[in-house]
């Protein structure tokens, strides 16, 4: 994976039960305006906001259009029911291995669980 970011976040938190999606696009806005170079992983129940079917939550179609990569994890996916033919085609699925490589070329990781 040949991705270099300025900053990867892991999301872990459902947009469809709470706010959380709703204080972090704030601070991702901030961070493109100033020329930072995002990546947004999905993972544990922030999958759930992967899936191009069902309802999607304001905040969620928010984040996919800002100016960030956005990849989601399979095994989340797979463990929530999500078939992966059902992610969003703004969002890339990844598996562990491509997790790391993302982590390790990006200058700061930060955890939003």
């Amino acid at each position: 994976m040949e991705q270099n970011f300025d900053m990867i976040y892991l999301f872990g938190f459902s947009p469809r039960y709470g706010n959380e999606l709703n204080r972090l696009l704030p601070i991702i806005r901030n961070h493109l305006q100033k020329g930072r170079s995002i990546g947004i992983v999905l993972i544990h129940d922030g999958v759930i906001g992967a899936s191009s079917k069902g309802k999607i939550t304001t905040s969620m179609e928010q984040l996919r259009n800002l100016n960030c990569k956005l990849y989601v994890m399979k095994p989340d996916l797979k463990a929530r029911g999500i078939p992966l033919e059902h992610t969003h085609e703004a969002i890339k699925p990844i598996e562990y291995a491509e997790l790391v490589d993302l982590l390790d070329s990006s200058q700061k990781v930060i955890s939003w669980m």
